[in-house]
């Protein structure tokens, strides 16, 4: 079921269009907070050593006709 309980003076517009959306959303980003960006080492070549799968993995890609066929 979905939650109609709105906190704020906003009204609620089920109905809307684009432009409400973007009101909206403009409304609520200043609410948001971005975290830090997370900056990730790069690997060496030398350290991959290739993938090691579980065979109940295996099993279902191996079924499925996107991956197996």
């Amino acid at each position: 079921m979905t939650n109609l309980k709105v906190h704020g003076s906003a009204p609620l517009d089920l109905e809307g269009d684009l432009a409400s959306l973007r009101d909206d959303c403009a409304r609520t980003a200043r609410h948001w907070a971005t975290p830090a960006p997370v900056t990730v080492p790069s690997v060496s070549p030398s350290r991959i050593h290739g993938v090691r799968v579980p065979p109940a993995s295996a099993r279902l890609l191996d079924a499925m006709s996107d991956y197996g066929d």
